[in-house]
């Protein structure tokens, strides 16, 4: 009887937990609105109140919970981590960013969950894009690739973001056959989107604008021409959203590839009006990002055969006005 008593103490034990459906369903509902509405906030006091929901998360997996429940609280954990990575990025921090990406990664590989791993793994090609690692970025999207969700857009973004490092390489055929891939995996697309969607989709805008910035990458007047097509279809579509729903960031760099564009076929006027747009966002919400291609524009402005008209003297001044304010930084501990 010593022996039952101390099985059924112990099986006691077992049964309770920190963790229930409604725990749950409260933690799910907070990542949905936290990812939902990251477009269009501002990233520092997001990335404080996702940073706070992320040790929620990692307080409950320390605590006593039925497997059933650990899996779904990894997933939850993953994507905190992947939106504070996210957050790291466009606050500069590149750093911090492959950090908690890796962390997302690992939570993902527990859970088993192929919606994350590729959505991570994209993060992660992205991060080497934009640190001027193309061979990375591609090796990344390939890895990628080998999780395949149930349904989604992640495959999708993972060919798109390869499509850009291609165009960095200067390797025209690998990028636009990535392009091509993009596309009929669009056109294949099932209904359903990611977990929890928001700043987890790629949706048709934004596949649109990288491939702009591919074409821009390519060079030459066709792809000058593809680019400035694509990029105005983009701007179109993001600014079609309802204004709380915008996708700010992916706008603002849209529009920069459409002022590009411009540029390159000596239209300033054409430019400006983008860049004044862009600007006008940043104030709001500014990213490491938008403020890099800023100011390759304006280092692109200065060496055209117009820059010495007066539009292009002013729009320079006003780029100027707007790098001379305090950059974004990542608040105090936010490197965890």
């Amino acid at each position: 009887m010593a022996a039952a008593n101390e099985s059924a103490q112990f099986a006691a034990r077992a049964e309770s937990s920190n963790v229930g459906p409604h725990t749950l369903e409260q933690l799910e509902a907070d990542i949905r609105r936290l990812v939902m509405t990251y477009p269009n906030r501002p990233v520092e006091p997001l990335f404080r109140e996702v940073r706070a929901l992320r040790d929620r998360a990692f307080e409950l997996l320390e605590g006593r919970q039925p497997p059933r429940y650990t899996s779904d609280l990894y997933v939850g954990a993953g994507v905190l981590c992947g939106v504070l990575a996210n957050a790291s990025f466009d606050l500069g921090r590149y750093d911090a960013a492959e950090t908690q990406a890796r962390t997302a990664f690992l939570f993902g590989e527990l859970a088993g969950h192929n919606g994350l791993r590729s959505w991570v793994r994209g993060l992660q090609a992205l991060i080497a894009y934009w640190d001027g690692r193309p061979v990375d970025a591609v090796r990344l999207a390939d890895s990628g690739s080998a999780f395949t969700p149930e349904s989604g857009t992640a495959q999708i973004r993972l060919e798109s973001i390869k499509a850009r490092a291609y165009g960095q390489l200067n390797r025209g055929s690998d990028a636009l056959a990535a392009l091509s891939a993009a596309d009929h995996l669009r056109e294949r697309l099932a209904e359903g989107d990611e977990l929890p969607g928001g700043m987890m989709a790629f949706p048709v805008e934004k596949q649109l604008f990288y491939s702009s910035s591919t074409h821009l990458w390519l060079a030459g007047t066709q792809h000058l021409s593809d680019a400035e097509a694509r990029a105005d279809e983009a701007v179109e579509m993001f600014q079609s959203a309802l204004p709380e729903q915008q996708r700010l960031g992916e706008m603002s760099l849209a529009r920069m590839d459409l002022a590009m564009a411009r540029l390159g076929r000596g239209d300033i006027d054409g430019a400006a009006t983008q860049i004044h747009a862009v600007l006008g966002v940043s104030a709001r919400r500014r990213t490491e990002s938008v403020d890099r291609r800023i100011g390759h524009f304006s280092r692109q402005l200065a060496l055209h055969p117009g820059a010495g008209s007066p539009a292009a003297i002013g729009l320079r001044e006003v780029i100027i006005a707007h790098q001379e304010r305090m950059p974004a930084q990542l608040p105090p501990g936010g490197s965890q």
